[in-house]
């Protein structure tokens, strides 16, 4: 799933085949751009803000993109193309002087702005925990800022902290034994936060460790409840529940067991 982690380790690949190179050719299948080129650019820099890549160019020009689900990044090397089934895919592309070719496929975000208003498309977000200027203490604050919100609504908002997608919600809140419905006011938010910063950071720079949350990489066992509705807990062997309403307001599947994640006061 494209979290805050699967970012950073795509800007990680891109920043390896494209940072320093001179933009030979591009095109930007999408209206607003259209007629944008960034031929004899250079590219600068990547740089992700949760779910947010951001690819810097000479000139003061910044490409922001976000993958949301189906979105993807892949590069050629000198004389390869994508196939010809995916070119209709094909949002962006930026060939360089050394031959490579970056096909940006299906994002449905392509936006392009001075490097100087690049808070206009990120400036909404919250701390990141896989950036140098993470502020745990911010993050904290902003979650409890509402204490009555689910705590698995309030870990998907971006605005409080930048990064956690669907997985990482529901993964969550089983380590730390919260039933999803539990109102975030009601819980030890900094060790939530902790635990959250540690998982991330863990995912997204430990060698195949990419959103294994239970250190088994066997498939069907690399989540403690995500996607396991109908299946024995791994921990306890309780069967995983599953809804689409619990994480109010935001239409997402949520995954729980309901012996290991008891629910809150008051609700049965």
């Amino acid at each position: 799933m494209p979290e805050g982690d699967t970012v950073f380790r795509l800007a990680t690949r891109l920043r390896a085949a494209l940072d320093g190179r001179r933009v030979s050719r591009s095109q930007f299948r999408v209206p607003a751009h259209a007629t944008a080129d960034l031929t004899g650019r250079t590219v600068l820099a990547h740089d992700t803000h949760g779910k947010h890549l951001l690819t810097r160019f000479s000139g003061g020009v910044s490409l922001h993109t976000h993958l949301r689900m189906d979105g993807s990044w892949t590069v050629t090397r000198d004389g390869r193309r994508v196939p010809r089934r995916v070119l209709p895919d094909v949002r962006v592309l930026l060939a360089t002087d050394d031959g490579r070719t970056a096909y940006g496929l299906n994002l449905p975000v392509v936006e392009l702005v001075a490097t100087t208003d690049e808070a206009s498309v990120i400036g909404h977000l919250g701390p990141d925990p896989l950036r140098d200027d993470w502020d745990a203490a911010a993050a904290v604050a902003r979650l409890r800022a509402d204490p009555a919100r689910a705590v698995s609504a309030a870990l998907l908002d971006q605005r409080s902290i930048a990064g956690l997608g669907n997985l990482w919600a529901n993964e969550l809140c089983f380590l730390r034994g919260l039933d999803p419905a539990t109102p975030i006011g009601d819980i030890d938010v900094p060790a939530l936060v902790a635990l959250a910063a540690r998982a991330l950071r863990h995912s997204a720079t430990a060698p195949g460790a990419m959103q294994v949350t239970t250190g088994v990489r066997r498939r069907g066992e690399q989540h403690w409840v995500a996607g396991r509705a109908g299946r024995p807990c791994l921990r306890c062997g309780t069967v995983v529940r599953v809804t689409g309403e619990r994480a109010a307001a935001s239409g997402r599947r949520t995954w729980w067991c309901p012996s290991c994640q008891p629910p809150p006061r008051g609700v049965s």
